[in-house]
């Protein structure tokens, strides 16, 4: 069992990706206020798990867990309800391992300065990323991530503070040139992105940062359930470091501009290309590489392992240890195809990636929130269908591209603006209440409240 230092590392190194490191800069260059989201969420979910993770760390560690579907199987009693779990984080993974293969592919091309195309930078980032799992593992990628954090640090901070200093002498002219020339820009738009969408993006990320099933898994590994409540004290730091990245996306605004939808994750490097010599911009990239590949690891890992475990396994109980070990290892450079594949068509930038996959992941809370009493307050029928229904509404809502402004025109912002997670989690919430309440077995007469 490890550490506060080691877990301390292992979440960082899950959580801060390329996602912070180009889709941040990304955002605030493409999307300006409603960027400062990202800075918002992270502060509360480390609040939450000051009170959550021992909570989990206590009961996984006297039921000897491993996995976040051990997790529910235990409190549920029910197997199936385990496999559903595991599908359901291996949904959401997807679009989070597509949003590291993209960042990767975005390094590595521009870093070649066009001597690689996107497309062969595609295919280079997935086997370095497979060969990377093979080689490490999860001891490797968490100590890995030591030097992940000290590069990203290095390399955020240096360029949030010198590109504004450098192009408009301060940080004060630089926002005042943006606004002059994007009025309104560093400001929340009325309809769309407005105070309502942002609220709730908050707080379905917070509520969703710790379902993702690596994070989750790495409850089990702390030495105790101190290691929480010392790092739930030092981990907000690290969103200091969005400040620094969001500096150099709005520094890219007016310098390079006509970066539009998903070519606004390319500004930091292309800014970056304008102002330093190969060598800085080298360092750079090999920063946005590490922000890949140790989550990257960390996904891959974490999704074959499930499907082996906790889906193969439950199907198949008379598979042996070998056999599920063999198609763990089997199912990573499988997995890490279809994230290509996927990545290859192109279309969306990292940040609506992640937003994808929190949609998916935080569906699971309800159940969750709901079994940590000793006597979960619902039934396995009540957690399957709310999970189901919840998951049913993303799918639709997201794949359809249908909105709450498209379906109800006339009403106000402050209810069709809504991140369609939340209408899904509402909606988990309604048909879990009813399945729950329809199912659960009447108590024995006499018996007291």
């Amino acid at each position: 069992m490890f550490g506060t230092l080691f877990v301390f590392l292992l979440m960082a190194g899950e959580i801060y990706t390329t996602f912070t490191f180009l889709g941040g800069s990304g955002w605030a260059y493409g999307r300006g206020a409603p960027a400062f989201y990202i800075l918002c969420y992270g502060a509360i979910a480390y609040c939450i798990s000051y009170f959550l993770l021992p909570v989990l760390w206590r009961y996984g560690t006297r039921h000897h867990l491993h996995s976040q579907a051990d997790f529910f199987v235990s409190k549920y009693r029910s197997p199936m309800l385990g496999v559903l779990v595991s599908l359901v984080s291996v949904a959401a993974i997807v679009p989070y391992l597509v949003l590291q293969l993209k960042g990767l592919g975005i390094i590595v091309s521009e870093t070649s300065y066009g001597a690689v195309s996107a497309g062969a930078a595609v295919w280079m980032s997935v086997t370095a990323l497979v060969a990377y799992v093979v080689v490490s593992g999860v001891r490797g990628s968490a100590w890995t991530a030591v030097l992940k954090d000290v590069m990203i640090l290095g390399v955020a901070v240096g360029l949030g503070l010198y590109l504004p200093l450098h192009y408009y002498g301060g940080f004060r002219p630089m926002f005042e040139a943006i606004e002059s020339s994007k009025p309104g820009f560093l400001t929340l738009p009325a309809r769309g992105m407005s105070s309502a969408w942002f609220v709730s993006t908050v707080l379905l990320s917070a509520l969703g940062f710790y379902m993702w099933p690596h994070a989750f898994a790495s409850v089990y590994t702390a030495r105790s359930e101190d290691v929480f409540r010392k790092n739930a004290a030092v981990m907000p730091l690290y969103q200091l470091v969005l400040l620094f990245v969001f500096f150099t996306g709005f520094a890219a605004i007016l310098k390079v501009p006509g970066l539009t939808g998903a070519d606004a994750d390319l500004s930091l490097l292309r800014l970056s290309k304008l102002t330093f010599p190969r060598w800085i911009v080298g360092v750079i990239g090999g920063a946005g590489l590490l922000t890949a590949l140790v989550p990257g690891s960390m996904l891959l890992l974490t999704s074959a392992t499930i499907l082996a475990k906790n889906v193969y396994r439950v199907l198949v109980p008379s598979a042996s240890d070998a056999a599920v070990a063999w198609l763990a290892r089997a199912l990573v450079p499988g997995i890490a195809l279809l994230g290509a594949l996927l990545t290859l068509r192109g279309g969306q930038a990292i940040v609506p990636l992640l937003l994808l996959g929190y949609n998916f992941v935080t569906q699971l809370l309800p159940a969750l929130l709901l079994s940590l009493p000793e006597t979960p307050r619902t039934t396995r029928a009540g957690a399957i269908a709310g999970i189901a229904a919840g998951e049913a509404t993303v799918a639709y809502l997201s794949w359809s591209g249908t909105t709450l402004a498209k379906l109800f025109p006339g009403w106000p912002g402050v209810i069709t603006d809504l991140n369609v997670g939340v209408v899904a989690l509402a909606v988990n919430a309604i048909v879990l209440a009813a399945v729950t309440f329809v199912t659960r077995k009447p108590r024995a007469a006499g018996s007291r409240g």
